[in-house]
């Protein structure tokens, strides 16, 4: 299976906000509207004898938070981790976890069947199970004598 990134300035992307967090204070700037993902969960893809499972971390977002679609061969995994609301009475002195909006999107290889995509999410973790089309067996052609 092919892992193909949508956001190319990830890295560039990644230190830039946590500088912004370093300096103190989250300041939203005109790229940030614009963004399409704020955070990216990590996954794994493991290909089994007649499937592909993919399974990625999301704790603390609801399930009905998250969107998992299929167009033109590419598997787009969407979502959105609400923030915890805080105050200066809640005695909050550091935040890392990242919230906000998260999109990752694989591109399926030939032998996916993307009709039989099914997931679930149990404890955090997103699982998708990506069924393999059924395998094209040779035929052996006889040729009769005129």
């Amino acid at each position: 299976m092919n892992i193909t990134r949508f956001e190319p300035w990830t890295y560039l992307d990644s230190l830039h906000r946590d500088l912004d967090r370093l300096v103190g204070g989250r300041q939203v700037s005109r790229d940030d509207r614009n963004s399409v993902a704020d955070w990216v969960p990590a996954v794994d893809i493991v290909e089994e004898k007649d499937r592909f499972v993919l399974r990625a971390d999301g704790p603390g977002v609801k399930a009905d938070d998250i969107d998992v679609s299929m167009d033109n061969g590419v598997l787009s995994v969407s979502g959105e981790r609400h923030a915890i609301a805080t105050d200066d009475e809640a005695g909050v002195s550091r935040i890392e976890r990242a919230a906000g909006r998260f999109l990752r999107r694989f591109t399926l290889p030939e032998t996916a069947n993307p009709e039989g995509i099914g997931a679930k999410y149990a404890d955090g973790i997103l699982e998708v199970t990506i069924p393999k089309a059924p395998e094209v067996q040779a035929r052996r052609i006889t040729v009769e004598a005129a």
